[in-house]
């Protein structure tokens, strides 16, 4: 089994793509659009990633998952905006976001609570959030769970953007053995408000409605290990693996 952990984590660690160390800025002549469409682009990239299926993780008794992933996501790179933003320095066509992710579900009641944390490579940028996830229904033998969600996250290390996610889905999932499928839907409402330091911008706070619908599957193939796939259809698209301990 620790050859099996070893393993996965080595594949993790190598889908993180080699970046030069960027720093980001708001550059002069920066307009509103450019913003606009970079806060929409970033706050997908940063909203929270279930990587869970709806069921809850406790039962009579607790659960608890802990487990590292890396999340991939597909920006625009040659958009004028993330060369301005970056300063010009050529960014990977799947931004990388390798994360620590821990949840743990009450007993008896089916309630999961869940943070995160990211740093990516070779930059500034930190992320971390949060989650609450309530089991509508449990699910069983026939019947699937179904389960809504709340979670927030919060980006750090840029000092020219304030940016944060709020979001709310609906998801489905139905066990089979060893193999848990599900999908879901939600809002993200992303908040981004700039904070130039180049003389000469002056660019407004966004406020941006965005839905992501997201499918996903988990694998347990040791009774306290599993992996989880999912995949995130928003205007940013997002691929996400995850290797979990369960206890």
């Amino acid at each position: 089994m620790k050859k099996l952990v070893v393993a996965a984590l080595i594949v993790l660690l190598a889908a993180v793509p080699a970046m030069a160390k960027t720093t980001f800025i708001i550059p002069s002549g920066f307009s509103q659009s450019e913003f606009k469409d970079l806060s929409a682009e970033l706050g997908l990239a940063i909203s929270y990633v279930p990587l869970a299926p709806a069921e809850p993780l406790g039962g009579l008794l607790p659960g608890f998952d802990a487990g590292v992933e890396m999340t991939a996501v597909k920006i625009s790179k040659d958009s004028s905006f993330w060369s301005k933003f970056s300063q010009g320095t050529s960014l990977p066509a799947y931004l990388p976001f390798p994360k620590v992710h821990i949840q743990a579900g009450f007993p008896v009641v089916p309630i999961d609570l869940g943070v995160v944390y990211s740093q990516v490579p070779n930059t500034d940028i930190k992320l971390v959030g949060g989650e609450i996830k309530y089991a509508i229904l449990r699910g069983g033998i026939v019947m699937p769970a179904v389960a809504v969600r709340g979670a927030y996250t919060k980006l750090s290390g840029i000092d020219v953007l304030d940016i944060s996610t709020k979001s709310l889905d609906l998801s489905i999932s139905k066990g089979f053995l060893m193999f848990t499928p599900y999908a879901g839907v939600g809002e993200v409402w992303i908040t981004s408000t700039p904070k130039p330091t180049v003389a000469g911008v002056s660019l407004q706070k966004e406020d941006i409605t965005e839905i992501k619908p997201f499918v996903g599957f988990k694998f347990s193939f040791l009774p306290i290990l599993n992996i989880v796939a999912e995949a995130d259809f928003a205007k940013v698209k997002e691929y996400s693996l995850r290797l979990n301990l369960h206890f």
